[in-house]
This record gives structure tokens, sequence and C-alpha cells, in this order.
């Protein structure tokens, strides 16, 4: 470089030491920088946006390369969420997708995008009504980037035990005869007993939502073939006379892993059953397997690698960790879990007796180790990997319907051997 002299002079080049020209960078560029105007700063661009619907709730995920600075007010009359986004840009494509009505949405009635000046976007959210928002980021995991993710929680959460109470009251009536058939009561006639209720199977598809699971060759979605198995499996268990089902999700959407486990005991389940499809990295792997909890380590390295898998559902679906509720640490909790591992050892056994009617096992026996979504205290469980989506025969069993029912009807049946020897406390 050349210094100038206040008289023009122009003396011969002057070398700055490499010390002294990090010193002088050191002093000037933070000077600099702050003086930039904001349009300047690193602008986000949104690279996908996406609405998960639900009865639950309802989810809404901004991905970007890097974290976002958000601002959240909510509105009345009407009922709204505006979400301020500092330094974020969306394409128009995006935008639209976004903005696209969700018909079927029990809590969104539409989204609204705008860019603001100085690079500001604002999303505003029409809500049908009184709601309570969570919003929370993520940071990179698996395929997704950074995550900003909105969840529309009701003010009443749904119930579980009166949703399937409510099912049941309709069962009972489609199963109640004609007026002009029904008997005429006697006047000797005994007082009605107290009616026992059916044993409660509470049935957990795997995944959902932003976690698809493992993916097939063919481009088979865990998510989707586990919740159409267990859907199928509801409707077998729901037509025996003394037993009912219900499902910890019933579309595509995530619920974490300790919830799965909280709606079960909501409904005070006799028996839970997560239902899984799975995958190795080589593709000759193949059969049906299952699993139950292990309070004393994994019965051998591949049931320990299945285990940190599935438990990492919560860190790809997104879970808000802010939110810290007693109970969820209380289930969750490694109680002493001796009967309940023993009887879900036994149910594990009829189950893959049955199974292995329509598939190959993968191992004989029942195996072990510590999955999060079997740690009820008081419900035997038990987790089925069907088979695997990383085999081409076995994804292609999981694509079709009719394989999709021989798996349902062979966990039935493992179910009703199960309980015709093991018959559930009787409860009113």
């Amino acid at each position: 470089m050349r210094v100038a002299k206040a008289n023009g002079d122009v003396t011969r080049p002057v070398r700055i030491s490499v010390m002294r020209r990090r010193m002088l960078r050191a002093a000037v560029l933070p000077a600099a920088y702050a003086m930039l105007p904001s349009a300047w700063a690193s602008v986000a661009e949104i690279a996908s946006a996406r609405v998960w619907p639900a009865q639950d709730y309802t989810r809404v995920i901004l991905e970007t390369p890097s974290p976002l600075t958000h601002r959240m007010l909510m509105l009345k009359d009407p009922d709204r969420l505006v979400l301020d986004l500092d330094n974020a840009e969306m394409s128009g494509a995006i935008a639209a997708a976004l903005t696209h009505a969700q018909q079927r949405d029990p809590y969104l009635s539409g989204i609204r995008v705008g860019q603001q000046p100085g690079h500001a976007l604002r999303l505003v959210l029409d809500l049908k009504g009184d709601v309570n928002p969570q919003i929370f980021a993520l940071a990179p995991v698996a395929e997704y980037g950074y995550r900003l993710v909105i969840d529309i929680y009701p003010v009443t959460p749904p119930d579980p035990l009166m949703a399937l109470l409510a099912s049941e009251a309709k069962k009972r009536e489609a199963q109640k005869p004609a007026p002009d058939k029904a008997p005429h009561p006697s006047r000797h006639a005994a007082p009605p007993k107290p009616e026992m209720r059916p044993v409660t199977i509470a049935l957990d598809p795997g995944h959902g939502g932003e976690d698809p699971g493992a993916i097939g060759r063919r481009g088979t979605r865990e998510k989707d073939v586990v919740l159409a198995i267990g859907r199928r499996l509801q409707k077998i268990l729901d037509a025996e006379p003394n037993m009912r089902a219900m499902l910890t999700r019933d579309d595509d959407y995530f619920v974490p892993l300790a919830q799965r486990v909280q709606k079960a005991r909501r409904v005070n389940a006799d028996l839970f059953i997560s239902i899984h499809a799975d995958a190795f990295r080589e593709s000759r792997a193949r059969g049906s397997s299952v699993f139950a909890l292990s309070d004393r380590g994994a019965t051998s390295a591949a049931a320990k690698w299945l285990a940190q898998k599935e438990n990492a559902a919560d860190l790809i679906g997104g879970v808000n960790l802010d939110v810290k509720d007693p109970l969820v640490a209380r289930t969750l909790l490694d109680l002493s879990q001796t009967a309940q591992i023993n009887d879900s050892l036994k149910v594990g056994r009829y189950m893959l007796h049955e199974l292995q009617e329509i598939n190959a096992l993968h191992k004989g026996i029942v195996e072990q180790a510590g999955f999060a979504v079997l740690k009820a205290p008081d419900i035997p469980s038990i987790l089925v990997e069907t088979a695997f989506i990383s085999n081409p025969d076995e994804e292609q069993k999981l694509r079709d319907p009719r394989q999709q029912r021989k798996f349902a009807e062979s966990m039935a049946d493992g179910v009703r051997r199960y309980f015709a020897q093991n018959p559930a406390l009787a409860r009113a």
C-alpha cells in the first residue's frame, strides 16, 4: 500500500506487518459493519414450509439454512396469530403453497404471507377460535436444516378416553335390536348387572408428520404403512365383542413418545402395541421381530441400535423441550417394572408365533432394549417390527393392502391368544 502525506507527496511503498494488518482490521471492521444498514445483514431464505393438520393439534414448520429471529403476537376480532421474522424472505411458490387454505384443518382457516420493509417477513395465521400456541426452534438433524415450529393446540385438548367412550357408545347403538324386535322386560327380571368394560388395546403407529421413519428403495415411507396396518388392526379388534382399540395417532402427524404412553394410560389400556417397519443398511436383512422393554440393557447389539434409532424420533419429529410436565417425567421413570416386562414377554411370544405364519422371523425370540415408548409402568407393552422396509421383497409386502391385512390379522390373533391365557382385570 502507499501512504499519502498531507502536501500530496507520495512516499515510497511501506510494508505493514501481518500482525499490524490484523490489528487494523480488528479495529476498523466492526465499526464499519455497525454503520451498514440492516438490509445488508444476512437474509435467511425460507427453504420450505409445511403444515400438518390433525385433531390433536396443527403444526406449521418453516425450514431455513440459518436460525430465524421471531416475534409472536396474538390478536382478537378476528382471532389470528401474527409472526414476524427478521431478515427473512420467502419465494412466491412457497408462499402460495403455504397460504393454500387447509379445508380439513380444525384450527386454521388460512395463512397469509407478506414481505415487510427491511427484509422482514410477516405470517398471519387466521384461527378458527381460541387456541394455545407454542413456538420453538429446532437445530439441524437428519436431512432437516434449522426449523421454526409453530404448534397450534386447542385450549381444551381432545380427551382420548372420551373419544373412546363415544366410539363405544356408537358401537353399542349399532348393535341394538330394532324397536319392534326388542324383548319386553319382565316384572320379575333381575336388576341389570354393572356393565364390565371390554379389554382395551392401545395401538401406536410409529413416526408420523415430520418424521417419516425408514424409507424403502421404492420410496415407501414407514409412517404410511404402519398407519395403514394400525387402522386395519383397530377394525379387527373393534369387531370383537369384548375388545376395543384406540390409535395414538389416526392421521399423518407427529406424536412425541411420552404422549403416546400418556394416551395409552389415559384410556386405561390393558395392552400397548407399537407398530413399525424395520430397516437396515444391508437389503438382505428380512423378517418380523417383536421387542419388549429391558431394565438391564439390550439383549443384542441390534436391539440396542434399534432402540436408539426409535428413541431419536422425538429429535426428528420435533419436541418442545421447554415444556416440563412432571407427569411425563414420572411416566418415563424406570420404575419397578418386573411384572410389566414379564407380561410383555408373554404377549410378545404369542405375537411371534402368529407372525411366523405369514412372514419369516428375523429372530425367534422376543428381544429387549430400552425403548422409551414401552415404559408405561402398568401396561404390558411390545414393539412389533412387521417387516424390513429396506428389503425389496418385504417392502412390496408392506405396500400391498392384502399383506397389510395379513399382518393385522396375525397381530389380532396374538392379542386374542394372550388374553385367552392371561385375562385382564375386569373393571367397570
